[in-house]
């Protein structure tokens, strides 16, 4: 009988202050290796101030984390090296071609020169940019920036996919086709993902597992059906957040468009 796979992500009493703010509480989380995982909950809540932290973008306070069995305090290297980040604001360069931006994250994950060109064309067509590989990042849709972001991080295998809001901005047809490729990523790398979002039917579709935050808190935990059936018959995930958190939740436009989307849902948190 094999033995079961340790978790991907694991945290225990994870804990972020700046000055005389908490900002994220003592998470305590565990996440499956190659399942997609949702961290929701309102603005301000601590989910992307928890994201830095498992990214080693930002040290803890106190408290410990593990991401793809490494600690994020002690092998922060060997964290970067097991991971993609695909952050909330536009990472992708307007004044570059798709695959000019792929070049630069190929070199920063330091992959092989040799297997470089494969690669980036693989990565490509696998998030449906082939045909725009060689166009000005500035004249493309939100939803293939976004994609582009997606392929950038994936591009050197990771074991492990970060996304802050994934598809803020994007209208419904460009939002599934960010989901299809992350559905897609797991099942064919084994990519364990953690995505934050305010996007409910995001989180009821895409994720197997979900942790709702609050005040810098995990309030509840749970499958989305496990979460909608606690709240009650009939009770879909908005209930839940709005049960859980004390709140409810409140198109697609071109490379400007998207990018002063993300611009503001960062100031907002």
């Amino acid at each position: 009988m094999r033995s079961p796979r340790p978790p991907a992500i694991s945290t225990v009493d994870l804990t972020r202050r700046f000055d005389t703010v908490l900002a994220v509480d003592r998470v305590n989380l565990s996440v499956d290796a190659g399942t997609i995982f949702g961290l929701l909950g309102p603005n301000g809540a601590g989910k992307s101030t928890t994201i830095k932290m498992l990214t080693t973008l930002l040290p803890p306070s106190s408290g410990s984390a593990q991401v793809a069995g490494a600690d994020i305090r002690r092998q922060p290297r060997v964290v970067r090296g097991a991971i993609g980040y695909v952050p909330q604001l536009v990472s992708a360069d307007g004044g570059l071609t798709g695959v000019e931006n792929m070049a630069l994250s190929a070199a920063l994950y330091d992959i092989p020169l040799r297997a470089r060109g494969a690669r980036i064309r693989e990565s490509l067509a696998f998030m449906g940019l082939a045909e725009a590989a060689h166009q000005l990042v500035r004249t493309y849709s939100g939803g293939m920036v976004r994609r582009l972001e997606i392929a950038q991080g994936l591009l050197h295998r990771p074991a492990v996919l970060f996304l802050d809001e994934p598809t803020i901005g994007l209208d419904p047809i460009a939002r599934h086709a960010v989901w299809d490729r992350l559905q897609e990523t797991r099942r064919r790398f084994d990519t364990t993902v953690l995505i934050t979002t305010h996007d409910m039917e995001e989180a009821d579709v895409l994720c197997d597992r979900l942790a709702i935050m609050h005040r810098g808190q995990v309030v509840v935990a749970g499958t989305p059906s496990e979460l909608k059936e606690r709240t009650g018959a009939g009770a879909s995930l908005g209930d839940v957040f709005s049960a859980f958190a004390g709140a409810t939740i409140a198109n697609e436009g071109s490379f400007g468009d998207i990018a002063r989307t993300r611009r503001t849902a960062s100031r907002l948190g």
